[in-house]
């Protein structure tokens, strides 16, 4: 195909699109993957080690292609499925530029990149996922195409007070496809951005050498929007994913966001498809998210159409103030006031507060010149809490592959957050190593998560802890005992944990009174064997209820009510 005037929209005949609605998105477990740096195609066997592994790639080998395929997803998805994911997010799997290895740099929308696998391999590793009850969704691009044209004279042109440069020539005379984005007049032509927080630089430049489409209200904006949403329908029909994950959403509009959710929402609805998630990257305050989150009426079109947005964002916030807590560099306060926050945008926006997807890597860290996964100068206990924290908290949690074997990526450049779980210099080894430290810990969390209802559904509330059993109070320091509750109608489950390196702690830490008044004991799920005591305070001025526990150095402790 090389025109959307191509597709075809209408159901794929004798298709049975996946119907399965039971879980909502707060549900899941997402795990996220580049497919080119997770599994090639090759039978390979697991390299042992017992908790850590720095995964595969030198510095020359991760600046490219690795060797990544679909095929390598759906030959290890057990590894995957084992580990208590409920949910795969890929990397764009559209044909990309030849010195693209990430998948950000497309060429062709209508073409799968034939050197990670083919359309029928997208649709077999969804049937499959189906099958074991996981869904699917990609990762798409909406603001850029790849570096399919160049400025005059090949020259780097760059974001000057908005000015609109001249258009140079096709690098291809095929390329990019559809053939309808090969108009001039669809793209910004603004130069690169340079400052990447300046609006309106920040959402008409060229994202570096990737080439910006137009992006305003305009009919050429209007036009390209249509082609965008009309494309990633088609991948819908043919593949029958669940979700998309939008790239850069900051860098475009908010009503485009909606428009084109809007209408990609109800084209899954048509084939019966229900609860297609899309969630999308944005780096801002909550006050910017909300823009892009939800309903949206359009006032110049006289309230006739109502725009409904982004079910969800990943939660940058939350990710750069959790890591420094749970390495005990840090103390809980920003912590503390990222879930205050979550609690009021709940009380605004309604389940907007539950539905951020939350993670401890991405394979971008933006805003970290120095990059680094968050095992980077961690132990593996402190991994195992990171992750443990996401599956209990507030939110979708998501894990970033490798995460669970330890990688610790550490550089200047986003190629060292980018490693290998399998060894590029031979065809027989991997590190999918169901035996690790992390990976199992993580697996057995996620496996109570899953069977949670509170986990899942319950309200959450950050608890206060005292050393003398009298006078509680919200952690100050760092290196302190961190601990929260789930609390879902009469049931509570509580996450504590030490985020001290090096102190035995001990501590007493609040538990919901009420549900707990006529309970002598809460059950162990992780992290120690026998039941713990709930104390009832003596002074009937101040009723409160507590457990005692004496923590080890990076000691998590998960317990529920019974």
């Amino acid at each position: 195909m090389k025109s959307i005037k191509d597709i075809e929209l209408s159901p794929k005949p004798g298709k049975k699109y996946w119907r399965n609605c039971q879980r909502e998105w707060r549900e899941e477990f997402i795990y996220f993957l580049l497919v080119d740096r997770f599994h090639d195609s090759n039978k390979r066997h697991t390299v042992e080690f017992e908790s850590r592994h720095p995964g595969f790639g030198d510095d020359a080998q991760l600046t490219k292609q690795c060797g990544g395929t679909l095929r390598g997803i759906i030959n290890n998805l057990e590894y995957i499925r084992h580990l208590g994911c409920t949910a795969i997010w890929l990397s764009p799997v559209f044909k990309n530029n030849p010195e693209s290895y990430h998948g950000y740099a497309i060429e062709n929308y209508l073409e799968i990149d034939e050197r990670i696998g083919t359309k029928a391999d997208l649709e077999e590793l969804v049937d499959l996922a189906h099958t074991y009850d996981m869904r699917v969704f990609l990762d798409i691009v909406l603001h850029h195409s790849g570096d399919n044209w160049c400025y005059p004279d090949g020259q780097e042109y760059y974001y000057y007070n908005g000015i609109e440069f001249p258009f140079g020539e096709w690098r291809h005379t095929d390329k990019p496809v559809p053939i309808e984005l090969r108009n001039p007049a669809l793209y910004g032509r603004k130069g690169q951005i340079k400052n990447f927080d300046a609006y309106p630089e920040t959402q008409e430049g060229d994202f570096f050498s990737l080439k910006a489409f137009k992006n305003d209200e305009s009919r050429e904006a209007i036009y390209i929007q249509k082609v965008l949403t009309a494309i990633h329908c088609y991948w819908i029909r043919e593949t029958d994913i669940d979700g998309f994950r939008l790239d850069a959403v900051k860098h475009m509009g908010e009503l485009a966001i909606s428009r084109f959710c809007s209408y990609v929402r109800e084209y899954a609805y048509s084939l019966g498809k229900r609860n297609f998630f899309l969630f999308g990257e944005l780096v801002g305050s909550d006050a910017m998210v909300s823009n892009y989150v939800g309903p949206k009426t359009l006032t110049t079109y006289n309230d006739q159409n109502l725009y409904y947005g982004l079910n969800s964002v990943l939660d940058f916030q939350l990710h750069f103030a959790l890591e420094g807590v749970i390495k005990g560099k840090d103390s809980p306060g920003k912590l503390i006031e990222r879930y205050t926050e979550l609690q009021k945008n709940a009380l605004d926006r309604g389940e907007y507060g539950e539905f951020l997807v939350t993670f401890l890597d991405n394979h971008d860290q933006i805003g970290d010149a120095f990059k680094h996964r968050f095992g980077h100068h961690a132990e593996p206990e402190q991994i195992i809490a990171g992750i443990a924290f996401l599956l209990c908290a507030l939110g979708t949690p998501c894990l970033y592959y490798g995460t669970e074997q330890g990688f610790d990526g550490c550089g200047k450049g986003d190629r060292y957050i980018r490693e290998c779980m399998f060894n590029p210099n031979d065809k027989t080894t991997n590190v999918l190593n169901q035996q690790s430290e992390i990976y199992k810990a993580i697996a057995s969390i996620a496996r109570f998560r899953n069977e949670s209802n509170v986990l899942r559904f319950g309200r959450m509330f950050m608890r206060e802890t005292s050393q003398n059993g009298s006078r509680f109070h919200l952690p100050e320091c760092n290196k302190c005992i961190l601990s929260f509750s789930r609390i879902l109608y009469d049931q509570e489950v509580v996450f504590v944990y030490n985020s001290s390196t090096c102190d035995v702690k001990e501590e007493h830490i609040l538990v919901d009174c009420q549900l707990n008044r006529n309970r002598k004991w809460m059950k162990p799920v992780y992290g120690l064997k026998a039941n713990v005591e709930i104390l009832h305070s003596e002074n009937p001025a101040n009723p409160v209820c507590y457990i005692k526990l004496y923590l080890r150095p990076m000691q998590l402790v998960i317990l529920k009510n019974y």
